[in-house]
């Protein structure tokens, strides 16, 4: 396992090296993770919900690292199961395209987008969270933002409205690397017009209650803080979706 960084200010995701005992995606997005960074590639992906679902609600891809796979939750307990449960909850049901890996860099995730979106589900809406990796890897800043604009490219090209979730920089890389590095989330959203959440972990990174045994991915209870505190975003990012043309339910 990687090793981890916190401080009080600063909190980033740590890929770690066992699986997460989910579905691997297919082979072309865990080979390319593996060859590129040496890491095995754990995914969330979910099957497809029934065709009579896909016809009445939005379809969101989530592109994330091991935060959004749910690693270490049992399937129910983790992000993308618990947000699809508050959704319809609600009264707006969405159908998720789970496509996070764990450990991914925003490099990789640039890698395996057109494979991703090439696939039989098309999205009406994205969640990109990405970022943390890079952070611990010492990515240059602007080499991420050079990987985050393609990705924002890809889904603008396509008329797929996203949210973007922020992660920041531990402090150990020093002052100037953390202000470049979070100054390009925000950058970002405002170039591209998408609806921004500037910290995917916000209420929940450090606090021991929320998180863990490794201090770092967030159990259930923070999961369901997470999902609760994003969810006005998920609601703008839908209605953008709907502006689009998708359908939606309730």
């Amino acid at each position: 396992m990687c090793e981890a960084r916190s401080s009080k200010s600063r909190y980033v995701a740590v890929p770690p090296r066992d699986v997460n005992r989910r579905r691997v995606l297919a082979g072309a997005a865990a080979t390319l993770c593996l060859a590129l960074f040496g890491i095995p590639a754990a995914t969330g992906v979910v099957a497809p919900a029934p065709a009579h679902a896909e016809e009445t609600t939005p379809r969101i891809l989530i592109l994330g690292d091991s935060l959004t796979a749910g690693y270490g939750l049992p399937r129910e307990q983790a992000f993308p199961a618990r947000l699809t449960a508050a959704m319809a909850a609600a009264g707006h049901p969405v159908s998720l395209i789970e496509a996070s890996v764990s450990g991914d860099t925003s490099a990789a995730a640039r890698a395996r987008l057109d494979w991703t979106l090439n696939g039989s589900d098309k999205p009406d809406a994205a969640i990109v969270e990405l970022g943390g990796n890079d952070a611990l890897r010492g990515v240059a800043p602007e080499q991420m933002r050079t990987n985050l604009t393609a990705i924002l490219d890809a889904f603008k090209k396509r008329g797929i409205p996203v949210l973007l979730a922020g992660m920041h920089a531990p402090l150990n890389m020093g002052d100037a690397y953390g202000r470049e590095f979070d100054a390009v989330f925000a950058d970002l959203a405002k170039k591209y017009n998408v609806v921004f959440y500037p910290f995917f972990l916000d209420g929940v990174a450090l606090d021991p209650a929320l998180n863990q045994g490794d201090g770092i991915h967030p159990n259930a209870e923070g999961v369901d803080i997470i999902v609760k505190r994003i969810m006005p975003s998920i609601d703008a990012l839908l209605k953008r979706a709907v502006a689009n043309g998708a359908r939606r339910a309730g």
